[in-house]
């Protein structure tokens, strides 16, 4: 079974964490099929980067999100985005709303 989940990377008390796709049974820090992603949580407002095309396509395929990652997909809109994909909304459509919805947060960051 293969899972979305958080790699920790970054020195200690400066975590950060990169979005991987891995086999349930690798460690944490362990193997893993395909990076599709970072998050840092010590920057305020958070920093969240993701290739919403691959996930869409690992979620499509059986992958399955952790609960920490399903919390940032849902805080980002990612999860209601591949819902709408999943209904057949064109993914151009939605990776275009996606990049939209980046640039407001970083607007909304350096105002």
């Amino acid at each position: 079974m293969v899972r979305i989940r958080l790699r920790r990377i970054g020195q200690r008390h400066q975590p950060s964490y990169r979005i991987v796709v891995a086999d349930v049974e690798s460690p944490r820090d362990g193997r893993f099929l395909e990076v599709i992603g970072s998050y840092i949580p010590t920057t305020e407002p958070f920093t969240f980067e993701v290739q919403e095309d691959r996930v869409y396509e690992w979620m499509k395929n059986g992958a399955l999100p952790s609960e920490s990652v399903m919390m940032l997909f849902k805080i980002a809109g990612v999860l209601e985005r591949y819902e709408r994909f999943k209904k057949g909304e064109a993914i151009e459509t939605l990776l275009e709303e996606a990049k939209q919805a980046t640039e407001a947060r970083a607007a909304k960051i350096k105002a």
